[in-house]
């Protein structure tokens, strides 16, 4: 009984691996057409979008994926045809980091002058009148009676 158990979750198994590759490569090519903007539509990715050309782009992922490139290779392959804004994402390196790390720099940036500028209000307020203030103030309420 035990070793028809085994023959059948090997048998299973077996048939199992065998549709797997495909649907991957599949679910593969589809994570890449993710990445890649449409050439003819605004805000869509090839994967999303129905336009001759996302269909082209999608033939073409499907035919590097089978022909086993990585997913590195195939998004050069469609940076240098078409040009660095064909990816969703930009590249974190080089020039195009910027586009990364300025946001973040600009937000820490604007969160320390917030901080300083609360820090120099707050020291502002808490001073103390001196002798020589609270003289003027009764000066001047007195000069208006």
């Amino acid at each position: 009984m035990a070793a028809l158990l085994v023959i059948g979750l090997a048998v299973a198994a077996g048939v199992g691996s065998s549709t797997a590759p495909a649907a991957s490569a599949q679910a593969r090519a589809a994570r890449i057409d993710s990445e890649i903007r449409c050439p003819t539509c605004r805000g869509l990715s090839a994967y999303e979008s129905e336009a001759t050309a996302a269909k082209a782009i999608r033939t073409e992922v499907a035919s590097q994926v089978q022909q086993g490139r990585s997913d590195g290779e195939i998004l050069a392959f469609m940076r240098d045809r078409y040009g660095s804004d064909i990816l969703l994402r930009p590249p974190a390196t080089g020039f195009d980091g910027l586009v990364w790390a300025l946001p973040v720099a600009g937000f820490i940036l604007a969160a320390a002058g917030l901080v300083w500028a609360f820090r120099r209000w707050h020291a502002v307020s808490a001073s103390e009148a001196t002798a020589d203030d609270r003289a003027r103030v009764a000066r001047e309420l007195g000069g208006q009676s």
